[in-house]
């Protein structure tokens, strides 16, 4: 898997107290490597970091990212081998209710990981991590490409596509210098799903905390089209992207989009209908209700090219929705009706990922 790149390596996720960051480190750990985390909180009640129990098996630094000594501090001892940069604001709704901390997190949080790697300079490869939302989003039925046009809409979109610009300027103004060691590219991916996800604002997260209390939901756009995808696809490509990068120089600087295959692009209606069967409701009506009340912008489609990883990368996603909507099922139905080992099913849902994909020959399983 990945060519054995990371067992035995010294991996430090920022962020991986989150969501994306817990599975990641998850994986990480079952691949051999041995594993630190920074991050600023435990962000959500209940989080899958402490439902999983990580704590136990994860070299486990709180701080902040914007804080640049202590992302010094943590790099200069742990020394990495590879870095996964995921600390984020990564709540579209927050970013409206405070733009300041979105900026500063998103693009000094990113700043700082890199200037304490060009100080440092460590030999290490760093995949930052950004958001398909970095684009300028002009509801356009094609996917972006990487060489589309940066921007956003709202603070959180614009705090991504100025964080691309701040790290391809590292790049170019000191990652590129003779001596440097470090080599850098940047991961796109959005409208990720998964088991162990509680962040507020998220219509899968609304649903499982409201199903799990026989409780409707309320649905703000029904009809809004978005390429889901479970969250082992992007960190598969996170994975094989930092593999790459480790082995292929000529990587150094690049952008790639993540996203799943083009049949997974179905209307939020469709993919809660589809969830809802596995919690065995009498009626469609008691899980739940459609309302129009939009308090902020959210784009109606919105989805990637993914080419280029497939060309340099020869990454593609793994999962069929159907499979994906039983991942996302069986994980929230577990925690909240059987009170499962959630690392141990969070173990089998990767290993059971893994075995699809060598299944498919993807070529990342080698």
């Amino acid at each position: 898997m990945f060519g054995q790149i990371y067992a035995g390596k010294r991996v430090l996720v920022t962020g991986h107290t989150g969501f994306k960051g817990s599975w990641l480190c998850t994986w990480l750990l079952r691949l051999g490597a041995r594993v630190a985390g920074l991050s600023d909180c435990i962000p959500t009640q209940p989080s899958m970091f402490e439902a999983t129990g990580l704590a136990a098996s994860v070299e486990h630094h709180l701080g902040d990212v914007r804080d640049l000594a202590t992302v010094q501090q943590v790099i200069a001892s742990f020394q990495p081998d590879f870095v996964f940069h995921l600390a984020a604001q990564a709540i579209v709704s927050t970013s409206y209710s405070d733009p300041l901390g979105t900026i500063s997190t998103n693009v000094m949080g990113s700043a700082n990981v890199l200037e304490a790697l060009r100080v440092l300079n460590p030999a290490c490869v760093a995949v930052m991590i950004t958001s398909d939302k970095c684009y300028e989003n002009v509801e356009w039925v094609w996917g972006y490409k990487e060489t589309d046009q940066l921007g956003g809409r709202d603070i959180y979109s614009g705090s991504k596509g100025a964080a691309e610009v701040v790290i391809h300027s590292y790049v170019e103004s000191f990652l590129r210098a003779p001596g440097n060691r470090v080599r850098v590219a940047t991961g796109r991916a959005g409208n990720v799903i998964g088991g162990g996800d509680w962040a507020r604002d998220r219509i899968v997260v609304d649903c499982m905390r409201n199903w799990s209390e026989r409780r409707p939901v309320e649905i703000r756009s029904p009809a809004a089209t978005r390429p889901w995808q479970h969250v082992l696809e992007p960190l598969s490509g996170y994975l094989t992207l930092g593999a790459a990068l480790a082995r292929d120089a000529t990587l150094h600087g690049q952008s790639f989009n993540f996203g799943p295959r083009a049949e997974q692009n179905r209307t939020v209606l469709d993919l809660l209908t589809d969830l809802s069967a596995a919690w065995h409701f009498d009626s469609i009506d008691q899980a739940y209700r459609v309302t129009a009340n939009l308090p902020f912008h959210e784009a109606g489609l919105l989805k990637l090219n993914c080419d280029k990883a497939l060309f340099h990368l020869k990454w593609e996603a793994n999962l069929q929705y159907r499979e994906l909507v039983d991942f996302v099922s069986q994980w929230y139905y577990q925690y909240y009706r059987e009170a499962a080992d959630m690392y141990a099913l969070t173990q089998s849902q990767i290993a059971a990922y893994e075995e699809r994909a060598r299944a498919r020959e993807l070529v990342w399983t080698r």
